[in-house]
């Protein structure tokens, strides 16, 4: 029996959760932890601008050059607390660390491969000279397992990009394989909080430890900064200040990334900082395969969500290709279902949100290193997401340079939506044809 990303049954009798239903993978759970885990803190550190749950790369002079070092390697990552995997990436994160330069610099940029395959990197939206592009066997050698390449080039340009191999792309894309390449203006261009995230997705099949390259579409880690809510870090800001969130996509898929609370403009690309004249201004906005977006806005006090607006991308692995429960009486059926799927619940009937109160109360145990649909919990209760979804926490106290989770938002009083009756029947309201 083989199981696609998305046949992970969570709803609609979430029986599949039996290891007798999955495939029979020779894989085993990781030992390791992951090197950015063992990592110091100064080197998980954040430049001028914060990597959502990552870390800027440092680097050194060497005769008027920055010369930075990036490291191909397989290594653990956590997705979210019950699902790890072994993942391909750089210097032990997946994205790899976020390279900033400012333009004019030259860089140069070791590439070690410690795969058991050759690779390249490719700078994306780059304008360097053809043999630093990084397509192997079309511009330059691959990087065959133990060695180490150097790329060097003049930065004529700034804005944000993006970096990853142009050499066995699906796997090595598929495996966590990509950076963002961060080069700001002479000068600098004033924003108070300056975010980064790439859009990914993974092929993590329940009960298995690494990602599944073949699966082009039907995913179930739908991933910020290869992380899943909530464990995806908040964005944090002071009230007033100027917030930009830069945002490329690597993934299979187009996502309409949605902020709740403000209008923001979109005032940047792949090709740099746009004009003032060209800023549009947008509550979602579409980030294609390949693209980058730079969004920003003043922040107002409260807690917004963040998230792609695709709704199956804010959730996480769900059970696709199944029978519809939705308006089914499932009465009696659960317990005979049982005699031959032990665990088997029935649900689906009048929804899925009662899926995160099942798992939250360990009735519905699912294959091992899978994560639940739904998860998050907020002030109010469940928050019912997963996925691509974060949220935006501004407050009036906040110290500039400060990133610490404020927790959650005091409401003042008379702002809260409130329940005003527990009668169905309530009011009067006008219906169509009544």
């Amino acid at each position: 029996m083989s199981l696609s990303r998305r046949k992970l049954l969570i709803g609609a009798g979430a029986g599949l959760a039996g290891a007798a239903a999955l495939p029979a993978l020779a894989q085993t759970a990781p030992a390791a932890r992951t090197a950015t885990e063992n990592a110091p803190a100064a080197r998980r550190a954040h430049g001028k601008v914060r990597t959502l749950n990552g870390w800027s790369l440092p680097h050194r002079m060497n005769g008027g050059v920055k010369e930075f070092h990036l490291v191909a390697e397989e290594f653990e990552h956590e997705f979210a607390p019950g699902s790890k995997a072994v993942v391909w990436g750089y210097n032990g994160s997946t994205p790899g660390p976020t390279i900033e330069a400012v333009q004019g610099d030259r860089i140069r940029i070791y590439v070690t491969n410690r795969l058991k395959e050759a690779t390249t990197i490719h700078w994306h939206g780059l304008i360097l000279p053809s043999g630093m592009d990084g397509v192997g066997g079309l511009s330059q050698p691959q990087i065959k397992p133990g060695e180490t390449f150097a790329y060097e080039f003049d930065l004529v340009q700034h804005g944000t990009h993006m970096y990853h191999p142009h050499a066995d792309e699906m796997v090595q894309l598929a495996m966590g394989m990509m950076g963002l390449l961060i080069i700001h203006p002479k000068g600098g261009d004033h924003v108070d909080r300056d975010y980064a995230l790439l859009l990914h997705n993974f092929a993590l099949h329940p009960g298995t430890y690494r990602p599944d390259p073949s699966v082009m579409q039907d995913f179930d880690l739908w991933t910020f900064n290869s992380k899943v809510f909530p464990a995806i870090e908040p964005m944090v800001a002071r009230t007033g200040e100027r917030v930009r969130i830069r945002v490329g996509n690597l993934s299979m898929w187009n996502h309409p990334i949605h902020l709740h609370g403000v209008q923001f403009e979109v005032t940047g690309s792949d090709g740099g900082r746009w004009p003032k004249a060209q800023w549009r201004r947008e509550v979602t906005e579409i980030i294609g395969v390949g693209q980058m977006r730079d969004i920003e806005f003043t922040a107002v006090p409260g807690d917004w969500a963040f998230h792609c607006h695709m709704s199956h991308h804010t959730m996480g692995p769900m059970g696709h290709e199944v029978p519809n429960t939705q308006g089914v009486d499932q009465s009696g059926v659960e317990q005979k279902i049982r005699r031959m799927l032990p665990g088997y619940m029935a649900m689906g009937q009048h929804g899925m949100a009662e899926h995160q109160e099942h798992t939250d109360s360990g009735h519905m145990k699912g294959p091992e290193n899978t994560l639940a649909m739904m998860a998050g919990k907020g002030p109010f209760g469940n928050i019912e997401m997963g996925g691509m979804f974060t949220v935006v926490k501004v407050r009036d106290d906040i110290r500039p340079g400060d990133y610490s989770d404020p927790g959650w938002y005091a409401n003042p009083p008379g702002t809260v939506a409130r329940r005003v009756s527990s009668d169905p029947s309530f009011g009067a309201p006008v219906r169509r044809n009544t």
